[in-house]
């Protein structure tokens, strides 16, 4: 996929897997130091909710960004690119699905209704999207594959799929954050403090995130590369 003539890949490359890296510690020193812990099972249910935005952030923003990215990131053969692109988008997949049962079963076991708020509209309906672009990805491109003229027609497709969703994603992840932080504020958090100043940070990071996984996947990895992305 062409796009963004002049401008080479790699450093945004190295720029998002900063970030990733800087997104994943924040995320984990917010719900361990602050919100208390992680818990697959536990009387204080809101430590099985922390396990939702460790999952969400980690297994889904940031394993899908390296999915993503993995034809620029990665060295070796286009079948190499094309499997390790495959194996990313379903480790995110299954974590990101694993992040939404802890938030029903967090909402489940405190007596909260669920599917009530904007965030677990598009969040659910972002991670069917996500499993939707991989089956499809995995009978066009992987098996049993598709004829080769069909599979350029379909790439164009593909990519562009690939990013509504991984966007959508990327925003709804802003809507969680926004959302737990203002439920956190009513009921007693500092508007100006620590925590509240470490989620913020958080969101923006995982913004800056999205930005160069975006810029690194649509510019082409060399100046003479117009079409990088391409012929997966």
């Amino acid at each position: 996929m062409g796009g963004l003539v002049g401008v080479r890949a790699w450093p945004f490359t190295y720029v998002a897997h900063v970030l990733a890296v800087a997104a994943a510690v924040m995320v984990l020193v917010w719900n361990i130091h602050f919100r208390g812990g992680l818990a697959f099972e536990s009387t204080n249910k809101n430590l099985i909710f922390n396990v939702h935005p460790v999952l969400m952030t980690i297994g889904f923003i940031i394993m899908g960004s390296e999915a993503l990215m993995s034809y620029k990131a990665f060295p070796g053969s286009r079948e190499v690119h094309k499997i390790v692109h495959l194996i990313l988008h379903a480790i995110a997949l299954v974590l990101g699905a694993l992040g939404i049962y802890f938030a029903f079963k967090n909402h489940n076991e405190s007596g909260i209704a669920n599917l009530y708020s904007l965030h677990s509209w598009v969040g659910l309906g972002t991670i069917c999207l996500y499993g939707i672009q991989w089956i499809f990805g995995f009978v066009i491109f992987f098996f049993p594959g598709a004829a080769p003229n069909l599979k350029r027609n379909a790439l164009p497709w593909h990519v562009f799929f690939g990013l509504f969703v991984y966007i959508l994603a990327l925003a709804n992840a802003e809507l969680g954050f926004l959302e737990k932080i203002t439920f956190l504020q009513s009921t007693g958090l500092a508007k100006y403090g620590p925590e509240a100043f470490l989620v913020n940070f958080t969101a923006l990071v995982v913004i800056l995130l999205g930005v160069s996984v975006v810029i690194s996947v649509i510019a082409p990895a060399h100046i003479e590369d117009l079409h990088s992305y391409a012929a997966i």
